[in-house]
């Protein structure tokens, strides 16, 4: 059976459960008594082994069967949850990620059999007592009762075969195959009634046979099966040239099959080899409609959501997955809307009052569509970071068990949202951040109680929105980074001289952190060394347009403060000219605007700066950066664009202002990455390209 248009499902599908599996485990492990705790992750356990086994991963599937009867005894009570059972637990997630990890790479599981984590969960089995266990095998497995009740001979088995009432037409088609030397066989089959995916398993016994045979008639009929119809047994009259025994071999290789009966039909041969041709392929027609093809295979698929739903975490049956190409696609198009929408409205301005108002007013209106269009856009290619931090509750336990620190990891703003682009990215980041806090920033529990602390150190990531950006605090409440221990390194590496140290502030100094393979600590370990320093942190930062930041007290803690912006692809800007060129400031960084005299205008240590309300800010005049002529005489008032990164300012001396303006960011591609000062382009109404400048690397 192809399976590989479905493997895409069956990967999201198993990422969820994966992940409710671990949130579940953490629970778990604070509250070993939890029943509804417990039967989630029985379900999940369950709903993976029958997913595996259909898609025909074997080492995964005997995994998490394991997994499921050691949770069958927990909920009868006949095991109690530990601590080892729980470290066991974390253990075969870490084995089913793997798993997962090989299948998105190659479409295959691997070859790790885990059989230490097998042996292990079979060791909790067989440690129970014998009567608990005799009690709960009847509870866990009610599906060993249906064929003792109902199937168990083959009397029983034949009586539902019996039932299949058999036209003039199957008569014919049955007669002409023994006339050819075929058998004819009925067969009845028993699903186990812990299986929650039915018709998908009687879809995969459909197809088994379909290799050795053909199927003449059901009994439910095909559309029953389909529509899952029918309780957990089903019976078929079957005609094969193999004999009984292969064919019970193909039917007991689909999983969760209980048992299957099998008994040949005398049926006497037909008198002539041609004469049922016609009729035998009607009937083998009306045969292979249900099982074989596209309208089982739907059958399965169509029904697969559905049970899922009913037993796990509850899906809003509401949404789509759609491709993130798709979606890149659909910004692109109302990109360019935007654009000759601009175009438009640059049209209308240059035509002046022959246009109008009619005209005016259908241009307002597209801009109005445009703008909802685009918002609406944004909003589908939204989702919350939670798809990225929710792995880092597992991270920071087994971390907590490999340090040896007591950490407790604490998290807000999880709903927050941010473009999918953006979400995919910044995993590594705070995951290296994280790791960072957990390693160096937190103490030992005993330096942490000399000091008067709790035991138990705090990892926190908060995450919230803020106009225009999303800001996401990652930090510690352990020693805080000793600035004169990277003063002496900066001196050391010959970073920094020592007289430029001494005139040095403390967050300049933080800040060469940030330099590449730049780190005091005096171990380097697995966890955070591994020559991947706070710089990588700050390169992807930045290549999504965001910057960070640390704030940080010896003996109290740190803080990393990452700020980004909501989208990367349509924003407000403010469009300005220098020396007759076009420029776009993205309004997000923009403080205010200030009209200054040059007489306002002193030096500090031969720089130009302006007292703005009691703030000393730094000017930049855009012109000398940008080395083009400014239209301003030497006498003029300066237009100053003040600007803000993170907690500092910087004035952007500018010539003239265009006014507001929703703009579409173009990449200017690799070949044209040296300036950091640009961050893109933009496409105007008249077809005019302008620049965007980059405001923090220009603070």
């Amino acid at each position: 059976m192809d399976v590989t248009q479905y493997l895409e499902i069956f990967l999201d599908e198993t990422k969820e459960h994966l992940q409710t599996l671990s949130d579940q485990f953490m629970i778990l492990e604070q509250e070993p008594d939890n029943m509804d705790t417990i039967n989630e992750i029985f379900r999940s356990a369950h709903t993976l082994k029958g997913m595996a086994g259909t898609m025909g991963y074997k080492r995964m599937q005997n995994l998490t069967h394991d997994m499921e009867n050691v949770f069958s005894e927990v909920r009868n009570n006949t095991i109690k949850v530990d601590g080892p059972m729980v470290d066991l637990l974390f253990q075969c997630l870490d084995a089913l990620e793997e798993y997962t990890d090989n299948i998105a790479n190659t479409s295959d599981e691997g070859d790790n059999e885990n059989d230490h984590l097998i042996k292990a969960l079979k060791d909790y089995l067989e440690g129970k007592s014998a009567e608990p266990a005799a009690e709960a095998a009847t509870e866990a497995a009610p599906e060993a009762a249906a064929p003792e009740s109902a199937g168990d001979s083959d009397s029983e088995g034949k009586a539902k075969w019996d039932q299949i009432k058999l036209g003039d037409t199957e008569n014919t088609v049955l007669g002409e195959a023994v006339a050819q030397g075929k058998k004819v066989f009925g067969v009845t089959v028993y699903v186990q009634e812990s299986c929650i995916l039915k018709a998908a398993r009687a879809f995969l016994v459909f197809k088994a046979i379909e290799e050795i045979g053909e199927i003449i008639l059901s009994q439910p009929s095909a559309q029953d099966i389909e529509d899952e119809k029918f309780d957990f047994d089903f019976s078929m009259i079957v005609i094969t040239e193999s004999d009984e025994e292969t064919l019970k071999k193909a039917v007991m290789s689909v999983s969760e099959i209980e048992s299957v009966y099998t008994g040949v039909i005398d049926v006497e041969p037909a008198e002539s080899a041609g004469v049922a041709e016609e009729p035998k392929e009607k009937a083998a027609a009306q045969a292979a409609h249900p099982a074989p093809g596209a309208d089982a295979s739907k059958g399965g698929a169509k029904n697969a959501p559905a049970d899922k739903k009913a037993v796990g975490k509850p899906v809003v049956n509401r949404t789509v997955r759609v491709d993130i190409e798709k979606l890149d696609v659909l910004m692109n198009l109302v990109s360019e809307l935007i654009i000759a929408k601009n175009s438009l409205v640059s049209a209308s301005m240059q035509e002046g009052m022959e246009t109008g108002g009619a005209f005016n007013e259908q241009i307002e209106y597209l801009e109005s569509v445009t703008t909802n269009l685009h918002e609406s856009v944004m909003k589908v290619r939204m989702v919350p970071i939670e798809n990225v931090v929710q792995k880092f509750p597992k991270m920071i336990r087994d971390l907590s068990k490999q340090l040896n620190k007591k950490i407790v990891l604490k998290m807000s703003g999880e709903e927050t949202e941010l473009d999918r682009t953006v979400v995919d990215e910044i995993g590594d980041p705070l995951m290296h951040l994280l790791r960072n806090s957990a390693d160096h920033g937190l103490e030992t529990p005993d330096v942490r109680l000399q000091r008067g602390k709790p035991e138990e150190g705090t990892v926190f990531l908060n995450a919230y929105q803020d106009g225009n950006t999303v800001v996401i605090e990652v930090g510690d409440d352990g020693n805080g980074i000793d600035v004169e221990a990277v003063k002496k390194k900066a001196i050391e590496r010959g970073t920094i001289t020592a007289e430029q140290a001494e005139n040095m502030e403390d967050k300049d100094i933080v800040n060469l952190l940030f330099l590449p393979s730049f780190s005091t600590a005096k171990v380097v370990t697995d966890i955070s060394g591994r020559g991947v320093g706070l710089d990588v942190v700050k390169s992807k930062i930045e290549s999504l347009s965001g910057e960070v930041d640390i704030k940080t007290k010896l003996g109290e803690g740190s803080t990393f403060t990452i700020r980004l912006p909501l989208t990367l692809a349509i924003i407000q800007a403010l469009m300005v000219e220098i020396g007759g060129e076009k420029y776009a400031i993205s309004l997000g960084s923009i403080q205010t605007i200030e009209d200054v005299a040059k007489s306002e205008v002193k030096l500090v240590e031969n720089k130009e700066v302006m007292n703005l309300r009691g703030t000393v800010v730094p000017l930049i005049r855009m012109n000398r950066v940008l080395s083009i002529e400014s239209t301003k005489g030497p006498d003029d008032n300066l237009l100053v664009i003040i600007v803000k990164k993170g907690d500092k300012l910087a004035g952007l001396i500018v010539d003239e202002l265009m006014g507001q303006q929703e703009i579409v960011i173009k990449s200017l591609g690799k070949y044209i990455n040296k300036s950091k000062i640009i961050s893109g382009a933009t496409i105007l109404g008249d077809g005019e390209v302008a620049l965007i400048l980059d405001t923090n690397a220009l603070i």
